[in-house]
Formats: structure tokens, sequence, C-alpha cells
């Protein structure tokens, strides 16, 4: 067997998940891209469904399951944490104001990175903050590329519209001014995974006062660098 570990029973399930990769197959299908015996292959694909890295799909053949996604999701939040604090540094250098990484947890959205203004009034939102998805740039970012459902039910009880969804996929990017918090403006970019699917948001926030009531013509094209490059990395290791 090419590619051997020594670890026999590993390296059939490997065959087994590589087999997949290219879409669903029956046992038949299974026995006959892998080499393996059927009473075989059919043990191992049923202990990966065990373990969700093998599911089913309406036929009944077997496709590679939810286990798989969650494990590349958690390894591309890695690569992105590990990118991010060197960009946060920067995007709040050049800004003069906190900068912000933001990834949605369900209805909800968490600062995974951040790098703070080091003095004078600031905007903080510590690590491992959970806010809000119906107010603030970040929030209208995560939200304005999902499916249409999704979309619509997200919108409810928001503090901005469809309309302004549209506007921010139009110019790449959101701000916000008093919504999320008064006297707190923010700008906001997306990252994207290997994909192209939006996986994260850069933000810059502060004071209205210092950002203005235009905080897009201050800061859009540096946050749009910093999310840039932030999605630029993802590509590489993706």
């Amino acid at each position: 067997m090419d590619n051997s570990s020594g670890v026999g029973v590993l390296d059939k399930a490997a065959l087994v998940l590589s087999a997949l990769e290219s879409g669903p197959a029956t046992l038949a299908g299974l026995v006959s891209a892998t080499g393996l015996a059927r009473p075989t292959a059919h043990r191992l694909a049923v202990a990966l469904e065990h373990h969700r890295m093998v599911a089913r799909d309406m036929q009944g053949r077997f496709i590679l399951g939810p286990r798989l996604s969650e494990l590349a999701a958690a390894a591309g939040e890695d690569r992105l944490l590990a990118t991010a604090g060197p960009v946060l540094t920067h995007l709040r250098d050049v800004t003069g104001e906190s900068a912000q990484l933001y990834r949605r947890q369900g209805d909800m959205r968490i600062c995974v990175a951040a790098a703070e203004r080091l003095s004078g009034l600031r905007d903080t939102v510590p690590v491992g903050s959970t806010l809000t998805m119906k107010a603030g740039s970040s929030a209208q970012i995560l939200m304005a590329w999902e499916e249409p459902e999704r979309l619509h039910r997200g919108l409810q009880g928001a503090r901005f519209t469809a309309t302004a969804l549209s506007g921010v996929r139009r110019r790449g990017w959101a701000q916000s001014i008093g919504e999320r918090e008064p006297g707190v403006a923010s700008v906001s970019a997306p990252v994207r995974g290997p994909s192209n699917r939006v996986v994260a948001a850069v933000s810059v926030s502060g004071p209205i006062e210092r950002l203005t009531r235009h905080p897009g013509r201050m800061h859009a094209q540096a946050v749009i660098d910093a999310a840039g490059r932030l999605s630029e990395a993802l590509r590489r290791s993706g």
C-alpha cells in the first residue's frame, strides 16, 4: 500500500476518506475505489460514521461527515489567529484606533483578537467578548453575504436593513455610527477563507468625535487592506 504509516487500520481508514473526497459512494463504490475487502470497507465506513467523519446522504451512500468540516474550521481559526496579531497591530498603528477581529458563532459574534489603542479615549472590546449580530459594522459584514433565508432571519430586530447590507456588498466594507453603543463609530471589512466564504470581520472602532459621522471615509481602505492580508494568509495555508 502506498503511503503506509505502519498502522494498517489508519491507512485503510485514510483510503476510505480519500475515496469519498470525490463525492458520495455506495459500499460497492468504496470497495472499487479502495481495493479493500467488502467487509473491511463496510466496517471502517461504519466506524468512521460513528465518529462523524463519514455520514450518509439521502440515498444511503457514504459521504464525508460533519466532523471533518468542524476540524477544518478549527484549523482555519488557528491559522487566522496566528496571523491576526501583527495585522491588527499594524491596523491600530495606521488608524490610531482600536482594532478587532470578530467571528460569528450562532446568533452572536465573538471578538477573537484585538489590538487596543495605547492611550486616550478608546473603545475597548476584550478578547472573548460576545456581542450582538443585530448592530455594529462587523455584524453587518458577517451577515451581508449569508444565504437569503438566514439573512432574512437575521434582519429581524436588527438596527440595519437589507438595503444597507446591499450597500455593504457593493462597497466591500461597512460602517456604523452609534449603532451598537451610543457615541461609538466603527468600520469593518470581510476576511474570506480559501473558498471565498466570509469567515471573519476586521474592525476599527472609537469615539464618534474622532471617527466622525463618516468613519468609512477615514478608515475603510486601511480596514480593507488588513482584511485582505488575513484573507491572503488563509488562502496560502488553505
